[in-house]
């Protein structure tokens, strides 16, 4: 059976120290073996290497902790490509306070979402939600939608005017005319994803998200049909952006329906957290 000489190899007890040659004759076989240890001990201890010539101090700071939100909604929230997770740059602070404490109290249902938030206290949340809110980025332009003329006329009708014989408001009824939202507790429909929508609805349908009682967002969500959600959702992703993308500072007139989240404290009640508790 040929034979070869051993490559240099290092001491077991100091696998990125020197490496004293060792010379042995061994059957091809052994060589093999021998040879993807070193091979596999050496890239090892380059990895090693470079990843503490990489490490860098960590700071306690908000762009540092921001960066656990934007991992998945995109550089600096401006939502991800791939439609599923939301922009929530410029949205109402009390909106985005809300969502991040029902996350972590069980009302919204992400596994992720939830074991990132579970351990951190409302300050902190409050924190992140204001400094998003506080972004005032550049909307995409929608993206193009599938839809037949009936499914946006159904759809055009529910957003602006609502139907009586279901009774469910209109849409702009409480995110605003221009549906860019409310301060401080009610989020725009704009510059949304058809799916993502589609997927909000039906989470409200199925009691995977829930908001403050009276939630008058579930009992508009199962009052409409999955060809009348569809059509919602198509009409909604399909329009323009307004000149305008901020939320609007006050509804021309009351909310058509007692709903919570509107009287939910929100952002106030974290305002007043700030002031003792540490995250």
């Amino acid at each position: 059976m040929p034979s070869a000489q051993l490559p240099p190899t290092s001491p077991p007890d100091s696998p990125c120290g020197a490496a004293p040659r060792v010379q042995r004759r061994l059957p091809a076989l052994s060589l093999t073996t021998h040879h993807w240890r070193a091979v596999l001990a050496t890239l090892a201890c380059a990895v090693m290497r470079s990843g503490a010539l990489a490490a860098t101090p960590f700071e306690d700071t908000v762009a540092q902790r921001v960066q656990a939100c934007t991992a998945c909604h995109g550089a600096q929230g401006k939502a991800a490509p791939d439609g599923y997770y939301p922009r929530i740059a410029g949205k109402p602070a009390g909106y985005l306070y809300n969502q991040l404490m029902h996350f972590r109290d069980g009302n919204r249902n992400y596994r992720l979402m939830t074991h990132m938030v579970e351990p951190l206290s409302p300050a902190y949340l409050h924190e992140l939600a204001t400094h998003f809110a506080g972004l005032s980025l550049p909307y995409p332009p929608p993206a193009p939608v599938t839809a037949t003329a009936q499914t946006l006329a159904r759809g055009e009708q529910l957003a602006l005017h609502g139907d009586k014989a279901l009774q469910v408001p209109a849409c702009l009824a409480c995110h605003g005319k221009a549906f860019t939202g409310v301060q401080p507790n009610t989020p725009g429909l704009i510059g949304l994803p058809r799916d993502y929508i589609n997927s909000q609805l039906g989470a409200w349908q199925s009691g995977a998200r829930r908001a403050a009682s009276p939630d008058c967002m579930a009992d508009i969500a199962r009052s409409l049909s999955p060809a009348d959600v569809s059509a919602v959702s198509a009409w909604l992703a399909s329009q323009p952006l307004p000149a305008d993308t901020r939320p609007a500072a006050s509804l021309p007139e009351p909310p058509p329906l007692k709903c919570g989240v509107l009287m939910h404290p929100g952002a106030h009640a974290a305002q007043a957290a700030q002031k003792g508790g540490q995250p």
